[in-house]
């Protein structure tokens, strides 16, 4: 089997994710894909040279979310039994958002064609969404008589906001780019041939960027979804006396007084 998550990094501090089972959409339901994406995501949050990397999906989709196939009785999304089914889940597919959480590394999903269900769910795991003009996205489990296994209900009203979260997973509509960015579900849209191109030059913007700052500025985003203004404001204040005794911090100060460009070493 080819490799399903194809990880490349360079020397910018940028490193491309794809999903690569095209032939199927690239689904992530399987276990393997699973084990695949959570294993790329630990290699990018290990990687001392990563500042940003960018999620996208090999062919004419971005992803299809759940596989069909195993939803069938005796699947494996549907093993027939309630208890080993939701066994499969927590040990399946609800690692993914978990994993996402953890992160420290920034994550830009560039959307080519379809996000659906656990696909779109995917993109909202990501902290950015650009799309291109061909991108669809459906909250579509309805459709199929489920509900969002892998943490769509958590996920899409904090990037959506309620209202609009409730009418994609209650009717399960298809939204074709320019409504997703009407509703903030992605912040550009772009023709698809430059949508690689668009992403990596955000994704260098964020990249220019103290390493540091960065990975603690994601963290403090992600906890601030959830968390009380006491405990974000505690967690800010220890994250600023680190940051206050870094090399590039320094660098930053010193280059503003002396009006030129920073050289940033990420220590």
């Amino acid at each position: 089997m080819s490799e399903l998550v194809i990880y490349e990094g360079g020397d910018d501090g940028v490193v491309t994710l794809t999903l690569n089972r095209p032939e199927l959409r690239n689904p992530i339901s399987d276990q393997e894909m699973v084990e695949a994406l959570l294993a790329a995501l630990a290699r990018l949050d290990g990687d001392s040279g990563a500042r940003v990397a960018i999620l996208t999906g090999a062919g004419k989709g971005f992803s299809s979310g759940g596989n069909v196939k195993d939803m069938v009785m005796g699947g494996a999304l549907n093993t027939g039994d309630p208890v080993n089914t939701r066994r499969g889940y927590k040990d399946g597919i609800q690692r993914l958002p978990l994993g996402f959480r953890k992160l420290e590394v920034p994550v830009i999903a560039a959307v080519n064609g379809a996000a659906i269900g656990a696909g779109c769910d995917l993109a909202c795991m990501c902290d950015l969404r650009i799309a291109g003009e061909s991108a669809r996205f459906a909250e579509s489990f309805v459709k199929l008589g489920l509900i969002a296994g892998d943490g769509g209900s958590w996920l899409l009203p904090r990037v959506v906001g309620w209202s609009k979260a409730a009418e994609m997973a209650l009717t399960g509509d298809m939204v074709d780019a320019q409504e997703a960015l009407a509703c903030g579900l992605v912040s550009k849209v772009v023709p698809d041939g430059e949508l690689m191109d668009t992403a990596r030059a955000l994704a260098l913007r964020i990249a220019a960027n103290p390493a540091h700052a960065v990975r603690m500025t994601r963290r403090l985003l992600w906890e601030s979804r959830e968390s009380p203004l006491e405990t974000v404001l505690e967690m800010a204040a220890a994250m600023q006396a680190s940051a206050h005794h870094t090399a590039d911090h320094a660098e930053a100060v010193a280059a503003f007084l002396e009006k030129r460009a920073p050289k940033f070493s990420g220590h």
